[in-house]
């Protein structure tokens, strides 16, 4: 340990979703002070969905994320209908299913390839991989395009998908085009599994005692279920905003929360944690060695529960490609047009809460939690265990410099952030 001091500052983290700068200050060998800034231009999106008519709020809000547009638009539609007594039929909820597997697919992917996979072969971009490494480039478009296409088979479009609306689907899904659908899943399956044994071997390691929190499905679904957590609470979906408490950082752009009064974390590891033993029973089998690895309280880990998942999503979605028969179907119409109600999804990062009120059809008040924002407390903490850690070794001010950047960038890219989705307007009430 030495008594330096240093500021290191990072300035556009890279390899994530969004724009964001971290600032570590160190004085006499010591961490003095973390501030990981949301950079992101402030957006309005909590008023501008104030006076608009309810169907068209969820085509609206897709807008705060392009990389995860169909999480947002799906859990603002199950808000809607909750609020508006809106019973979408089973064949709706099974297309969203699907919609919501094919943005896992491509996120992940995304994430998993581009945005990790550089750190584990010492690369600063996959396109700089080398030769005898090319097929992970072939594999990363392999694996994005089949989850783009099932989006477009089934949502009309890989991203701001325009079927899927309040009520059901506005278009029925083609069925010739079903059977290439379910061949190109196939063909990536094997490419998958070599994708969760690469991030098994990966032996990076960073463990702190941590909540975790996720919406629970009996199918592994990410759409309907309980909220659960590692400590033990079990609520309804409509009930998670109480048991939030807004914490403001007045460093960023973004808001953050804590969990019953303290820091959590969600996303895929939180998911496989707490509902593992509802994944698809062929991904169970294929995957059993991995599935070993969890319960786990590395957050490295949240990469590979991201490759499993991206392997559920395909092994459901096959099943239920090949023993479904679509028909059109009219929407589900509003039982009153008066309200105040909840939905909540998992997204790709986490789970993603959006609460109404709504007044003679038109939208009176939204309130929105984003995963990534629920993240950042927790994601906080882990920084600075990191940095007193390398205060306490005995090297020199640049390796010391050095070490945090590499670690540290490393553990905030494992949470897959998404600062423009964590980015919002924050009403304040001066007293």
């Amino acid at each position: 340990m030495h008594s330096c001091n240093l500021d290191v500052e990072i300035c556009k983290l890279s390899k994530i979703e969004g724009h964001a700068d971290l600032d570590i200050k160190i004085r006499d060998g010591k961490l003095k002070e973390v501030d990981l800034k949301v950079m992101e231009n402030v957006r309005f999106f909590n008023q501008a969905v104030v006076g608009m008519q309810y169907s068209a709020v969820p085509q609206l809000v897709s807008r705060i994320c392009g990389t995860c547009s169909i999480a947002h638009l799906t859990a603002c539609i199950e808000a809607v209908e909750k609020t508006l007594d809106i019973v979408p039929s089973r064949q709706t909820v099974t297309l969203r299913k699907l919609t919501t597997y094919s943005m896992m697919i491509r996120d992940h992917a995304l994430h998993l390839y581009f945005f990790v996979m550089p750190d584990i072969l010492g690369i600063d971009s996959l396109l700089d991989v080398p030769e005898d490494k090319h097929d992970l480039i072939h594999d990363a478009l392999a694996v994005k395009e089949a989850g783009n296409n099932l989006s477009e088979l089934v949502a009309g479009r890989a991203v701001h998908a325009p079927y899927e609306q309040v009520g059901g689907f506005s278009h029925e899904i083609d069925e010739e085009k079903i059977p290439a659908a379910v061949e190109g899943l196939k063909k990536i399956r094997p490419t998958v599994l070599k994708l969760i044994d690469e991030f098994s071997k990966c032996d990076w390691e960073f463990r702190r005692k941590t909540n975790f929190v996720a919406l629970t499905t009996d199918d592994f679904s990410f759409l309907e279920g309980k909220i659960k957590s590692t400590s033990g609470m079990e609520i309804e979906e409509k009930d998670y905003w109480d048991h939030l408490h807004k914490v403001v950082l007045p460093y960023s752009q973004a808001t953050s929360f804590d969990f019953e009064g303290h820091e959590y974390m969600v996303g895929s590891l939180a998911r496989m944690n707490l509902n593992r033993e509802s994944l698809h029973a062929n991904t169970k089998r294929d995957a059993e060695k991995y599935l070993a690895k969890f319960p786990s309280d590395n957050v490295y880990d949240n990469n590979l529960a991201q490759a499993i998942e991206i392997l559920h999503a395909i092994d459901h979605t096959i099943e239920i490609l090949e023993n479904t028969r679509f028909q059109k179907e009219e929407a589900a119409k509003p039982g009153r047009l008066t309200g105040s109600n909840a939905g909540a999804i998992e997204a790709p990062r986490g789970t993603l809460y959006y609460a109404l009120e709504i007044e003679e059809g038109k939208v009176k008040s939204m309130k929105l939690v984003i995963p990534t924002a629920q993240n950042l407390v927790n994601m906080k903490k882990n920084v600075e265990q990191i940095v007193s850690g390398f205060c306490a070794l005995d090297s020199t001010k640049e390796e010391l410099e050095k070490n945090i950047v590499r670690e540290v960038s490393k553990l905030i890219r494992a949470y897959d952030p998404c600062m423009s989705c964590a980015s919002h307007f924050l009403r304040v009430r001066w007293k």
